[in-house]
């Protein structure tokens, strides 16, 4: 009886715990079915995903273009590596598709990709090791190019496979590095996987990310169990949305004179750094601008200085200053020019430090004001600040003009100098420069009104942003005028007194005179506070030497400002040797390409040539016609009709000027000794892809000599300056600068903080 009872009550246990379990379970099942969901999941979208397949289809980037549509950066394709390793992949097929032997996979591929091959075959170990079906390379199977892709398939590696992936690359190089700035790639985590998408860093790809990034799109199908498409795989596809263009002011050629010119002058000088702004002063568009130490957005790896310093890093000016204090007074209507006034020296009154002019407080004797100008002196300005115009009005000038705002320039991480102007001596010292610091951007768009009757413009690098699909113009930037804290007649006299500086015996700037073009302009020379203690570093290198000048003077169509720090100078050279190879040079040359009518025609007697119409005809009867004027005609192929050439019919060019001539069966010539400017003139004429590297004169190139070309090759050349091909100061303007011009011996002297 007992037996029973206990049986009885065990068996009622297992049955609550029957019906318990029970309970549950159907409820679960309940809950699951009303809900849809376990865990959180929903059980339509797991199902859905799981028989779905999905693949993203990447938006390709923007392009930035220059203000002429040539291509500055652009998305090209590029390959990323990864190995099969699993054995089954091979099931079925004549030859293996997987990586059979690590070995002698590492020892093929190592040579190729210049690694190791411990290296190589590490990675493919490991991978076995730890039973991966596959496996990428990292870095070193990252981003490699068409060639390299080419040259591994060749091997022909078992296993061995490839995935296209977008490069961001930049043809030019080292080419306004700052102002383009660089995108990388970088990995996303998502649902589907890792995904690469480039994304901008740094300026204009870091700034302008949303217009040229684009938006991804998708396709998507369901599938089986293998994943093959189902008949019915009710595919849904999302076209990807392709980056906007985004054109800059920046004119290419420009630009590439700059660098061009910049690079010489920092291997020649071996300068801390140097800064360089070419702008339409009646515009503001920014055609060009660079700073050394600079970098390659292609490989931006040990960067020295990621600061646009024309734009982010503010600096005493010097006398550049001195156009400001001018116009202050000439518009205060206090200015005469022809008052004299002794130089030298300067002392308002005892509690004040005396102020002296730069050749060690010297002077020229009793000079007028316009020459005080001329010759750059610290002594007029302080004068005219404190005798005539009044600290105070003149700070409002300061203010008028735009020093104590950022200009508004389209470009990140603009700085604000900072007016120092507490002092008496403070005061004293902002009049020639000294003390206070401003940007060469600020200085810019000041100067500009001096060109525009006394209105600035704003400064900007954006010209037009165009969708990308339709060539429709989205954006584009309006030429902008941002005060006039001058008249009209203020500007012209300046003009007058910025003209004088270059062209008289007396003025500071006889190196920075052109040939063609008649040029205004102001030099500076600032001290470099001493970063050890008070004062100012001393040594005639240890100065900011600068110069602001614009041309043609009769009406500017370029305003330059040039800065080179602490450079190495001869014994016989003066600060003004550097800055002069790169002004004279920028601006002559570009003045020419802009086909801006010269002011002097001084080709010393020689007849120039009238070039004639080529297009259409033979070959070569205008090779002798030309060869007859005295001309260098360079044919381009074996064609027997001229189809184009870098000179227009009806220009006038000089004898034994270098001719290009695009034949209608056009093959690569030989660069050797061509400069920079004639090889871009050649890859415009067909609009080839350009790599270069190095700078002054082509050495090598990546076209055979002879080999057909055609629209949209790439060409790759190197050039190098020649042995005594540096730019150097010329004997009689270093004479002149050391007698009575340059401020090299310190211009500031004598006039440190009270």
């Amino acid at each position: 009886m007992k037996k029973n009872k206990t049986a009885n009550i065990m068996a009622g246990v297992y049955t609550l715990i029957f019906v318990a379990l029970f309970l549950v379970i159907a409820g679960r099942f309940m809950y699951i079915q009303a809900t849809g969901e376990v865990s959180g999941v929903a059980l339509d979208e797991w199902a859905e995903k799981q028989r779905s397949a999905s693949f993203t289809m990447q938006a390709q980037r923007g392009q930035i273009m220059d203000k002429n549509g040539m291509v500055l950066a652009y998305d090209r394709p590029a390959y990323r590596m990864y190995a099969v390793l699993d054995e089954a992949y091979s099931e079925n097929s004549p030859k293996d598709l997987h990586v059979s032997n690590t070995e002698e996979t590492a020892k093929k591929l190592a040579p190729i990709l210049e690694v190791d091959e411990s290296e190589i075959k590490s990675i493919l170990d490991d991978a076995v090791n730890t039973g991966k079906f596959q496996v990428e390379f990292g870095k070193l199977g990252r981003q490699l190019s068409q060639q390299v892709k080419e040259e591994i398939e060749d091997t022909e590696i078992p296993g061995i496979y490839f995935d296209e992936e977008p490069m961001r690359y930049y043809p030019n190089g080292m080419f306004a590095s700052h102002i383009i700035g660089f995108a990388r790639e970088i990995e996303e985590e998502t649902e589907d996987g890792i995904e690469h998408n480039i994304t901008g860093v740094t300026g204009m790809e870091n700034v302008m990310n949303e217009v040229l990034g684009g938006k991804d799109g998708y396709i998507s199908y369901q599938r089986d169990r293998y994943n093959k498409k189902l008949l019915d795989p009710d595919e849904i596809i999302q076209e990807p949305e392709d980056g906007d263009a985004v054109y800059l002011t920046l004119d290419q050629k420009i630009e590439t004179l700059l660098e061009d010119v910049m690079t010489q002058v920092d291997e020649q000088y071996n300068p801390a750094k140097m800064n360089a702004i070419v702008m339409d002063p009646k515009t503001g568009e920014i055609l060009a601008m660079s700073t050394r130490p600079s970098f390659n957005p292609n490989s931006p790896d040990n960067v020295e200085n990621w600061y646009n310093d024309p734009i982010s890093s503010p600096f005493e000016p010097g006398s550049t200053f001195k156009i400001f204090t001018w116009a202050a007074a000439i518009e205060e209507g206090v200015y005469n020019g022809e008052e004299t006034f002794e130089s030298g020296t300067y002392q308002p009154n005892e509690r004040i430090e005396q102020i002296r002019d730069h050749n060690q407080g010297k002077g020229w004797g009793e000079i007028s004001y316009d020459e005080g100008f001329m010759r750059s002196s610290n002594v007029a300005a302080s004068k005219l600040l404190w005798e005539d115009i009044g600290a105070d009005k003149f700070y409002e000038y300061i203010k008028a003009f735009g020093f104590e705002d950022p200009t508004g320039i389209d470009l990140p991480d603009e700085a604000v100098g900072r007016i120092q102007y507490n002092w008496p001596s403070e005061k004293l010292r902002t009049a020639f420069g000294q003390g206070t610091t401003v940007t060469p951007i600020q200085q810019m768009k000041a100067a500009s009104a001096v060109v525009n009757d006394g209105k600035m413009v704003k400064p900007y690098v954006v010209d037009k942003i165009v969708d990308s699909t339709t060539g429709n113009v989205m954006e584009e930037t309006e030429p902008e005028y941002v005060g006039q804290p001058i008249s009209a007649e203020t500007a012209e006299q300046m003009r007058e007194l910025l003209t004088s500086v270059v062209n008289d015996e007396n003025g500071t700037g006889a190196p920075y005179k052109l040939d063609d073009y008649i040029v205004g302009g102001k030099t500076g020379t600032a001290q470099m506070p001493n970063p050890e203690g008070g004062g100012y570093l001393t040594g005639r290198e240890n100065y900011v030497f600068s110069f602001l000048g614009m041309a043609p003077m009769d009406d500017p169509k370029l305003m330059v400002y040039v800065s080179i720090q602490q450079p190495e100078l001869k014994d016989t050279e003066s600060g003004s040797a550097p800055l002069s190879f790169i002004f004279n040079n920028v601006v002559e040359n570009s003045l020419h390409y802009l086909d801006v009518e010269p002011d002097e025609n001084e080709s010393d007697g020689i007849d120039e040539v009238e070039f004639p119409e080529v297009v259409d005809e033979s070959t070569e009867n205008i090779q002798t016609d030309l060869e007859g004027k005295g001309l260098r005609p360079i044919v381009i192929g074996e064609g027997e009709k001229i189809i184009s050439s870098n000179v227009e019919a009806g220009d006038k060019i000089l004898p034994n000027e270098k001719v290009l001539l695009l034949t209608d069966e056009p093959t690569m010539p030989d660069l050797t000794g061509w400069s920079l400017r004639e090889v871009m003139e050649f890859a415009d004429m067909l609009q080839l892809q350009t790599e270069r590297f190095g700078n002054g004169y082509v050495t090598s190139q990546s076209i055979e000599v002879g080999k057909p070309i055609q629209e949209g090759d790439y060409l790759g050349f190197e050039l190098e300056v020649p042995s005594g091909d540096t730019p150097s100061g010329d004997s009689e303007d270093d004479e002149a600068d050391t007698e009575n011009d340059e401020e090299d011996t310190a211009e500031d002297e004598g006039s440190e903080e009270e």
